[in-house]
């Protein structure tokens, strides 16, 4: 019996129940000599007396797990696990930025309005300032170079304290009456629709206006076609510049100086030269030469210019009504009211929209709009705040249906 005790000893086995089973299987410490507990244990098959610490230890073995079962181990997450749940972030991200995705913020511009009558803010400038005098446009702005020229003025690139500025000069005393009516125009109806006044000096027949780098509208193609304007060249930011333009259109013909006609407006290129891209892509009206009033109440309409239009751009009751066989004659040319901007609305925004992806689509969408500001008769055509209205109807509805296949995709 010893030898066999000597032999579960070093074999690590216990016997219970008559079966020989490892030491570690109820958990014992494997040094622990093992014993017999039933059968053969001395004479008669009793228990040998056992001391208090003993008892303890059985007692304690006896209430541990019977079947010998260990804990069940922490399984590690598989990797393809991970990577799922980063692409349900990221695609949650996603499906909520998606209205900024379509259509970026534009970055918030100074308004004119912000500052007191005779007052201006542009840049960074914190406090609005005066209206620059004679003496500070002749002492404190420096002309650069000539960066164009039209009938009423020359436009040259100047510098005032170390900011670009618009220095404006009337090109001959012939057109002095227009450069005065421009000059009154932008000094009364100063607001995020018309670009800044800083300064005038009639003495010198001149104007200093806000500098915009990125020029007319004329040149809306060759800068949106550079490279590091390619996130801003999409129908959405395209739609928003037509309703910049609509925009000034309504706001001239509700104007703090009563319904004004914008009649330097005969062909397309001529219209384009009179509104300047802003840097954060908004438009603003620059030259307010010819801005007539129309007058309903006191029966006064207005006609643009003195001679004979030609074209399509230009609305029907602005051509001459009498055919081929009868000279033209100014004082018998019927005159005509703000509607003939409504006409030329259309044209303006087929070249604002321009060709890419998504414009046709936009275009389809305002084929009624359109056609309506098309009509032959003046009094049927919307008004500009209607057309305004239908673009942003048409804006919101594409977004929507881009950001709802966008989301359906994810």
């Amino acid at each position: 019996m010893r030898e066999l005790g000597l032999y579960v000893a070093a074999s690590g086995l216990q016997v219970s129940g008559g079966r020989w089973t490892p030491g570690g299987a109820r958990g014992q410490p494997r040094d622990r000599p093992a014993r017999l507990v039933s059968g053969g244990a001395g004479a008669g098959g009793r228990e040998p007396c056992r001391g208090p610490q003993e008892i303890t230890e059985d007692n304690n073995t006896e209430m541990k797990p019977q079947d010998g079962r260990r804990s069940p181990r922490h399984r590690e997450v598989p990797p393809v696990v991970g990577l799922l749940l980063a692409l349900a972030v990221m695609n949650a991200l996603l499906y909520l930025c998606l209205d900024r995705f379509f259509i970026a913020p534009r970055r918030s511009a100074p308004d004119p309005r912000h500052c007191p009558s005779g007052h201006f803010r542009v840049g960074r400038m914190n406090n609005c300032s005066a209206w620059l005098s004679c003496e500070e446009l002749r002492t404190e702005v420096r002309q650069l170079k000539r960066v164009g020229e039209g009938a009423v003025k020359r436009v040259f690139l100047s510098e005032w304290k170390e900011r670009k500025v618009a220095l404006s000069r009337l090109t001959s005393l012939e057109m002095k009456d227009d450069f005065l009516h421009g000059l009154q125009m932008l000094k009364s109806l100063q607001s995020q629709h018309v670009v800044t006044l800083l300064g005038f000096c009639e003495e010198d027949n001149t104007i200093l206006t806000e500098y915009h780098p990125l020029g007319s509208l004329s040149s809306l193609e060759a800068t949106l076609n550079l490279s590091k304007y390619q996130t801003v060249n999409t129908w959405q930011q395209r739609l928003q510049l037509a309703m910049d333009y609509v925009g000034i259109i309504h706001y001239l013909h509700h104007s703090p100086l009563g319904t004004r006609v914008m009649c330097d407006s005969s062909d397309l290129p001529k219209t384009l030269s009179q509104y300047l891209l802003t840097s954060n892509f908004s438009i603003v009206v620059n030259d307010l030469d010819a801005l007539p009033l129309v007058n309903r109440s006191a029966g006064a309409l207005v006609k643009c210019g003195h001679r004979e239009l030609h074209g399509d751009f230009v609305a029907p009751e602005q051509l001459w009504p009498y055919g081929e066989d009868v000279p033209f004659r100014d004082d018998l040319m019927p005159s005509y009211d703000e509607k003939i901007d409504i006409w030329k609305i259309p044209d303006v925004s087929s070249f604002l929209l321009g060709h890419v992806e998504g414009s046709d689509m936009v275009r389809f969408h305002l084929f009624d709009i359109h056609k309506a500001c098309k009509s032959q008769t003046p009094a049927e055509r919307p008004t500009a705040q209607a057309v305004l209205d239908t673009y942003q109807k048409v804006l919101s509805l594409l977004r929507d249906t881009v950001t709802s296949q966008t989301r359906e995709m994810l």
